[in-house]
């Protein structure tokens, strides 16, 4: 069974950075959409940053232009780079891949989930 193993979440001020890992446990999988998803409390999971199918990446109107997400969905690790943090970006951010894809930016998209990194911006 692959899994996905996520790290690099914690606690910054506004404005800070952080860079968030997901490492696949199986690396002959390919993994056709790959991303980001967060969720803060009392509200639902969303869509934050995708590679797609065809290696097209996708971000939430949210965190473009402040948030890059790098690697492939042919490669067994990606990340997210998180600048500019603002209050409104803590949650709770997981990982997600798949080996087929139709939404890339809805999780039910995704069968394979990282275990979640917390995040938090004061």
């Amino acid at each position: 069974h692959v899994q996905l193993v996520e790290s690099g979440g914690g606690s910054v001020q506004a404005g800070g950075s952080l860079r968030l890992s997901c490492k696949a446990s199986e690396s002959r999988f390919t993994f056709y959409c790959a991303g980001w998803f967060r969720q803060a409390p009392g509200k639902e999971r969303e869509g934050v940053a995708v590679i797609g199918y065809d290696g097209t990446i996708k971000y939430s109107d949210s965190v473009k232009g402040r948030f890059t997400i790098s690697g492939d969905n042919t490669k067994n690790q990606w990340y997210l780079q998180m600048n500019s943090l603002k209050p409104e970006d803590t949650a709770l951010y997981y990982c997600a891949a798949n080996t087929r894809c139709v939404a890339p930016m809805e999780d039910t998209s995704y069968d394979y989930w990282g275990q979640g990194t917390q995040v938090t911006v004061s």
